[in-house]
């Protein structure tokens, strides 16, 4: 007993559902519904997209942020260098002023000096260089992922407006598709569709108009037909009279008088 009323509060809910979803069905087929969908659609894939762009903008800044720091780098490579090599420079004017006493380079303050900036500019140019090398990687890598997201953007935006052209098509296919439905209906005989009832009604007055103007034409013409008509049953009495007359001899006599008029005549004293 309790499966059975589980199972009968179970088609309820079913049929409920179904209820529903046709109901849901219904509206979302509604043209005004379709295009308030698809401008939702659209609303939110541009939001999107302007997400998307901020981030590569994002991006964008980031490499030219690191661009201007391997600018710097550059820079400071270059003046380390030129600093090296004037160290180095140096270094060999005090060499050649002691023609080659080695023991008096070496104790000279100036050669120490120039010894010591030497060494911190290499390592210092050492430093440098490989972090301007990274910097030229990382700004490879970066470029290449800020130019395929400039990519994507395009193809997004080119969807987007494929998406806004599809909204015009699909509003106009289902409201193509209702009316052929509806006549589909109507030919059937099972449309409610209040359109197709004045089309009804037009068409009865129509062809009731149609009909009036007939009989009107015909009874403009029934006093003719009449008098045609009596002309006619005179003629078939006179054809009967005159076959009448004949079958019992009174038509020979009527000719032989109005064939011999002088016989009539009184004749004359």
């Amino acid at each position: 007993m309790f499966r059975a009323i589980g199972r009968f509060f179970r088609a309820i809910g079913y049929m409920f559902t179904g209820k529903v979803n046709n109901a849901a069905d219904s509206i979302s087929n509604n043209p005004t519904v379709i295009s308030a969908t698809y401008d939702k659609v659209i609303e939110e894939k541009k939001r999107r997209l302007n997400e998307y762009k901020d981030a590569i903008s994002a991006m964008i800044a980031q490499e030219e942020s690191k661009k201007d720091k391997l600018s710097n780098l550059t820079e400071e490579v270059q003046k380390l260098e030129k600093l090296k090599s004037g160290a180095a420079t140096r270094a060999k004017q005090i060499v050649d002023k002691y023609q080659g006493d080695t023991v008096a380079v070496k104790n000279d303050p100036e050669y120490l000096k120039c010894q010591s900036a030497y060494k911190d500019f290499s390592s210092t140019l050492v430093e440098k260089q490989s972090r301007a090398h990274e910097l030229e990687e990382d700004l490879k890598q970066l470029m290449s992922n800020v130019n395929g997201h400039k990519n994507q953007i395009q193809s997004l935006m080119r969807d987007l407006d494929k998406l806004k052209e599809e909204k015009h098509d699909a509003v106009a296919d289902i409201l193509s598709a209702t009316e052929e439905k509806q006549i589909a209906d109507m030919v059937n005989g099972i449309s409610n569709d209040r359109t197709n009832e004045e089309l009804h009604r037009l068409r009865d007055l129509r062809q009731k108009a149609s009909a009036n103007a007939r009989i009107s034409r015909e009874l403009a013409g029934m006093d003719s037909k009449k008098a045609e008509s009596e002309f006619m049953e005179y003629a078939q009495k006179s054809e009967a009279d005159d076959e009448f007359d004949a079958l019992i001899g009174l038509s020979a006599k009527k000719e032989t008088k109005e064939s011999n008029p002088q016989d009539s005549k009184i004749p004359e004293a």
